[in-house]
């Protein structure tokens, strides 16, 4: 046992006097971390940033006035005011994302074809490709925009000589379809409407009840809108939703995948030196020395994981919503990548070659884990090929314990599936050990 804690101490000072490392494995990752959990929403106290779009305003008339104001007033966008070629330039060198064009006469135009549905005006968009996203986002708000404004147009007293042109265009009564005569009795109504408050619109409002009065045309005339509102509530566990939190975790787990690999590649170099032979010629066992080399990976893999997890609790205000079930997360995690370091040391040739697959195959496992991007946006046979990966388990069973609220139970199959591979990869390394010393 003094043998043990004696190896175990030695390992820990040599990793603790090595700056290189301690930089690369704690400092790093929440620098990183940092850059993507604001890409991830921040945290849930920042702002949603607006959609930059480019407002090319060539329509003069009322109703393109008014949609542009509306564009202009909507919490999700923020509108540059620019010039045709100016629009399509930023568009073109990826400085905005979507350039609206609002042409000459769109109002009149949009108007006449509201019924009719024939000559509809063209309304340009810009898009850079690699905003589709956005595209559709901002599409549906215009939608919305010109919609409103046009009906208001039509259907307030100012529409009327657009309901006498509609009704004009229609054929005789006698001569008309079933689509057409129904159309010819809406704007006959329509008609009557308007008649009816341009007469109210002429009237002086009564002495009582005046604010009553005046809001009432505006009411009447504001045009279509959508006939519905949404009442969104993120809804989880525990704390709100926090970006930070789950960059941290995806951050912590490749970097701290690294340090398993240097600590494998440090056993390939002792071997590869003399080392390895001089200590297992010491009255030490090959059993303890292999110990010693996981339990103090493991204790760093610990230590580093809370550190960085320390640093996003006090800068980025995560919050742990179960102590016990992220301590118990890291614990199994630290103890993989031990193992996952001895499993490098015992079937890696050469440190060189050695390290240059453990990268590749540690970048896999972080990529399909959700590490960088979250699993949830994987197509659905990536979900389920991901789930024999270990990454993705110690990932999602940090996301339950942090922003999801969940408790220790939401972090024992995690536990179980790491301690899983941890004795698969120690077995395995311990195996292939023992064999390379009887022969």
């Amino acid at each position: 046992m003094t043998a043990l804690i004696a190896l175990i101490r030695k390992d820990l000072i040599r990793y603790l006097r090595d700056k290189r490392a301690l930089m690369l494995h704690l400092l790093m990752p929440v620098v990183l971390a940092a850059f993507f959990g604001s890409l991830f929403g921040g945290s849930p106290d920042s702002s949603t940033s607006k959609i930059d779009v480019g407002l090319v305003l060539l329509d003069q008339s009322a109703v393109g006035q008014k949609i542009a104001a509306g564009l202009r007033q909507d919490a999700t966008l923020r509108i540059i005011e620019l010039g045709a070629g100016e629009a399509q330039a930023r568009v073109r060198a990826g400085k905005l994302p979507v350039a609206v064009v609002i042409p000459d006469g769109f109002g009149q135009k949009a108007s006449d074809a509201l019924f009719g549905g024939r000559n509809k005006p063209e309304l340009p968009v810009y898009y850079d490709p690699s905003q589709s996203t956005v595209l559709a986002m901002v599409k549906g708000l215009l939608t919305q925009h010109v919609m409103q404004q046009t009906s208001a147009a039509v259907m307030g007293s100012d529409g009327a000589a657009t309901t006498e042109r509609h009704l004009a265009e229609l054929p005789p009564a006698a001569q008309r379809t079933p689509a057409q005569a129904q159309l010819g009795e809406f704007l006959g109504s329509l008609q009557k409407f308007q008649q009816q408050r341009a007469v109210s619109a002429s009237e002086p409002p009564p002495a009582t009840g005046a604010a009553t009065a005046a809001a009432e045309p505006d009411a009447a005339a504001g045009g279509m809108s959508m006939p519905f509102s949404t009442s969104d509530q993120a809804l989880s566990s525990g704390p709100k939703y926090n970006g930070y939190a789950h960059s941290f975790a995806g951050m912590g787990v490749q970097f701290i995948l690294f340090m398993g690999i240097d600590m494998g590649i440090g056993v390939l170099l002792a071997r590869q030196l003399g080392i390895w032979n001089r200590l297992l010629a010491a009255p030490v066992s090959l059993t303890t020395v292999l110990m010693a080399r996981a339990i103090s990976g493991a204790i760093i893999a610990t230590a580093l994981m809370c550190a960085m997890f320390a640093c996003a609790m006090l800068i980025f205000k995560v919050q742990i919503a179960s102590i016990g079930g992220f301590v118990g997360l890291v614990v199994c995690f630290g103890l993989m990548t031990a193992a996952f370091g001895l499993f490098i040391a015992a079937f890696g040739k050469t440190p060189e070659a050695a390290r240059g697959i453990a990268v590749f195959a540690t970048l896999i496992l972080v990529m399909l884990g959700g590490a960088w991007v979250p699993s949830f946006v994987f197509p659905a046979w990536m979900q389920t090929l991901t789930l024999v990966v270990p990454t993705r388990w110690a990932i999602d069973g940090l996301d339950a314990v942090t922003w999801r609220g969940l408790g220790v139970e939401a972090a024992l199959l995690p536990m179980l599936v790491q301690l899983g591979f941890a004795l698969v990869f120690g077995g395995l390394a311990v195996a292939r050990f023992l064999r390379d010393q009887r022969s």
